[in-house]
């Protein structure tokens, strides 16, 4: 608590410490040094928690959660910094990247039509910015914070860049480390999987039911009802095979991706079925059960009516029926 109280919001450099550690500088220049080398398949034979590369991965999907956490303390830094100049940007433009790119380029300038957005910013969402910007009440701000502000756009978009390089390093591996897995969920949901479950051989043996939820988020629902909330998902909605299934059928499809991603989890934890005929056999299977639920069902066949003129048959017999005749 000492530390949060004797933290001074306006350096950046004391709000912001991610870059300037000695994991990060050592974890990004073996990214570089990964991707400038290319996939080294010579290790096929080695146990997997005692491959580099794979230990390599593991702390890549850790430092990309760090970086995302990095990357929304100096939004709120450039937030609080340009609110001054520009109040209502924040609730117009949300993405913490989006917002950083637009404050760089905005700059000072109060006229919004001497500043072009375009590429950075869908034309609907410029044309609004425009608007906003004509009746803001904000105020051109002094040199010190416009460069402080500038300098916290340049570091996030730093980061940003970062992350996509670590991601595109682990996401051209996961091939090689996790293919089974890769196949069925794709590489970079894959990637979140085994680094938010600790590594491939820890998400191997964790139950698919708790699979279903990694990188599910808890929703505030501030005391009102979660009848109308959906249900809680994580990762697996990202898969090409839930966006792709119908609304009403995706909790079933999200229950069957979790149980054969377990699957392919345990076989590449083991280094199993190097052909990918695993694989190949476990998506078609989904697939078809999926298209098997979306048939409609079958037609109820036509009630023959009974004959005319026909006496009902007697349907009672046996013992008791005896008993009644002998009266």
């Amino acid at each position: 608590m000492a530390d949060i109280e004797t933290l001074n919001y306006d350096d950046l450099d004391s709000v912001s410490k991610l870059q300037k550690t000695q994991r990060y500088v050592d974890i990004m220049q073996k990214v570089e040094d990964a991707l400038q080398k290319g996939s080294d398949i010579s290790n096929h034979g080695m146990v997997l928690e005692d491959d580099p590369e794979y230990q390599l991965i593991v702390d890549c999907n850790a430092l990309s959660v760090d970086i995302e956490n990095e990357i929304v303390i100096i939004h709120n830094f450039i937030r609080d910094k340009y609110r001054l100049k520009f109040p209502e940007l924040e609730s117009v433009v949300h993405h913490p990247i989006d917002y950083a790119c637009v404050v760089k380029k905005i700059g000072n300038e109060m006229d919004l039509t001497l500043v072009d957005l375009e590429g950075l910013l869908p034309s609907a969402i410029i044309m609004v910015v425009s608007v906003t910007a004509s009746t803001t009440s904000g105020k051109p701000l002094p040199e010190e914070i416009l460069n402080k502000t500038t300098d916290a756009c340049d570091r996030a978009l730093a980061l940003d860049a970062a992350k996509k390089k670590v991601l595109d390093f682990v996401e051209s591996r996961m091939g090689y480390i996790a293919p089974n897995l890769s196949d069925i969920v794709g590489s970079a949901v894959a990637a979140k999987l085994m680094g938010t479950a600790g590594g491939l051989v820890a998400l191997a043996k964790m139950p698919a039911c708790n699979i279903q939820l990694l990188g599910a988020k808890k929703k505030n629902l501030a005391g009102f009802s979660t009848a109308t909330s959906q249900f809680r998902v994580g990762y697996i909605e990202q898969t090409e095979i839930f966006q792709t299934t119908p609304p009403s059928l995706r909790m079933r499809a999200c229950r069957l991706l979790a149980s054969k991603s377990t699957l392919a989890a345990r076989v590449d934890s083991t280094r199993g079925d190097p052909s990918g005929k695993n694989r190949r056999e476990l998506r078609e299977l989904i697939c078809k059960k999926i298209e098997k639920w979306q048939e409609p069902p079958p037609a109820k066949r036509p009630k023959p009516l009974p004959v005319p003129d026909s006496e009902p048959k007697k349907k009672r017999g046996g013992r008791r029926l005896r008993k009644m005749k002998e009266r």
